[in-house]
């Protein structure tokens, strides 16, 4: 989110100054010098070890409208298991799919967006009816703001890793996990923690859109967490660029639905499509994670026989080709 100087001491040009301490600094010399003579050149001390400077996201506990965010959530996560939602069987006998629904699904969820005028960065255009997804690697890393206690914090990174593993193999594309250098942050943030994650998105996307950045800061009660992906303007259906929020005061299930489901949109499949089943890509909140029928939609995403910027038209062919050897069904 150095030693010498800290990073928070480089930014702003804050120096510590150590005083001198005059008559203990002439006694010491005296004795070790063995005399009696006054010394007219003071010398000087090794300077004081500074204190340590405290994080930029240093836990803080989180406020009173925090917690009872938190405890609404808590009430929703309730209400949805009690319909028998959120699963995380990832889908079985009762929701059967064969390779058109595949196909069909595919072509909604991977060729347009949910939200199309939602760009993190200048330059990332309209591109619905023809695929996005990342061409290079892709390099995550999970930032917390200071209402995240410290143990929670080692918990979502856990999860945030090992999904990401997960992605590696379905998709056979480059997808780690590190600590710097990212260019896929996934923030877990709360209510008080607005001001941390706006400063830490100006850092990292200094052309970022107001409207994103009041987004962040201000997300309505329904938006338990989105995610941002960007392009450039020369390669517009290549994604160099994601951010995630997930919301600190969410539940351990829905907080993690919230991991499956932004992170694998920022890597392109970026829509919501309500015939998709058994699926996350659907707003009904039935399944909480990845299921089986996901895990071939990120296979075909990734797909060499699909480039960034094909058209739905175009890639019809191929994608009911990839379609029924992934389901096992005769070409």
């Amino acid at each position: 989110m150095p030693e010498r100087p800290s990073r928070a001491e480089a930014d702003t040009g804050v120096r510590r100054i150590t005083s001198l301490k005059p008559a203990l600094v002439l006694a010491s010399l005296l004795a070790l010098a063995n005399c009696d003579e006054t010394l007219t050149t003071p010398a000087a001390l090794p300077p004081e070890p500074a204190p340590p400077v405290p994080a930029a996201n240093a836990y803080v506990p989180p406020s009173a409208a925090s917690q009872d965010l938190a405890r609404f959530y808590a009430r929703v996560e309730r209400d949805l298991l009690t319909r028998g939602l959120l699963r995380i069987d990832g889908g079985g006998p009762d929701t059967p799919y064969d390779a058109d629904d595949l196909t069909r699904n595919f072509e909604a969820i991977a060729f347009y967006s949910e939200y199309p005028d939602h760009a993190v960065a200048i330059g990332a255009g309209q591109t619905d009816g023809q695929l996005s997804r990342w061409a290079g690697p892709v390099r995550v890393q999970a930032e917390f703001g200071p209402s995240v206690a410290p143990n929670v914090r080692v918990e979502d990174a856990d999860q945030v890793k090992a999904y990401v593993s997960r992605l590696a193999r379905l998709t056979d594309h480059p997808i780690s996990t590190v600590t710097r250098k990212a260019n896929f942050h996934v923030f877990f943030a709360g209510k008080d923690d607005s001001s941390y994650v706006v400063t830490r998105l100006r850092e990292l996307i200094p052309n970022i859109s107001q409207a994103s950045l009041d987004l962040v800061a201000n997300p309505r009660a329904n938006f338990d967490c989105f995610v941002f992906a960007s392009a450039t303007r020369a390669a517009p259906h290549k994604y160099v660029r994601a951010v995630t929020l997930i919301r600190a005061e969410l539940p351990d299930l829905v907080r993690r639905s919230c991991i499956h489901e932004e992170i694998a949109q920022g890597l392109g499949l970026s829509n919501d499509s309500p015939a998709a089943r058994p699926s996350i890509f659907n707003d009904d909140d039935e399944f909480a994670l990845l299921t089986s029928h996901d895990e071939k939609l990120l296979a075909m995403l990734y797909d060499p026989r699909l480039q960034p910027g094909v058209t739905v038209d175009a890639a019809r062919p191929v994608v009911r080709i990839i379609a029924r050897e992934l389901m096992g069904q005769p070409l």
